[in-house]
């Protein structure tokens, strides 16, 4: 992807983390997880599928944005539990609520698939955003540079999470 092409509507990453497939799955669905790597946030799921969940900004989150002049939704992400296999994997329906522009493009589905391998956890996260070209393009990572940031989305993300998996540290750390 170059120049002014869009971001791909279907995203698929991929990392491999030195823990096991149960403590990846606790830092994906464990809110006291969820707050500690990425751009944080408190995440709580009841794993049934058809299930609603949501994702709560922490503390430091509202803090941050206010200093920013930036409020902060009291949910920043929900949706509904699709698919759950502990701890192989999750399947949701996912939107962002932080921004107007990126609510209305609605649901998107988001899956984790983890596997098992040589004493390692190989976790792939696969993004579907028909329909939602924001959303593409802000997860793709592609805005990391941008002078507003945006983050580099789900690369960023779990690149932070396989740091503290592995460290106990994030990359910020």
């Amino acid at each position: 992807m170059t120049g002014n092409q869009p971001a791909a509507t279907t995203q698929v990453f991929r990392v491999y983390i030195k823990a096991s497939p149960e403590q990846v799955w606790e830092a994906i669905t464990k809110p006291e997880w969820t707050d500690r790597y990425g751009y944080g946030g408190l995440t709580d799921y009841d794993l049934t599928p058809g299930a609603p969940y949501a994702t709560r900004p922490s503390r430091a989150m509202v803090e941050g944005a206010a200093a920013q002049g930036m409020p902060v939704p009291d949910v920043i992400i929900d949706g509904e539990v699709v698919e759950a296999d502990p701890p192989r994997r999750l399947v949701l329906t996912w939107r962002m609520l932080m921004d107007p522009g990126l609510k209305a493009e609605g649901f998107t589905r988001l899956s984790y698939d983890l596997v098992e391998k040589d004493g390692s956890t190989r976790l792939t996260v696969t993004h579907e955003l028909t329909g939602a070209p924001q959303l593409a393009e802000l997860v793709s990572g592609r805005l990391d540079d941008e002078a507003m940031g945006g983050g580099g989305g789900w690369s960023w993300v779990l690149s932070d999470l396989k740091s503290l998996l592995e460290t106990g540290k994030t990359l910020a750390q």
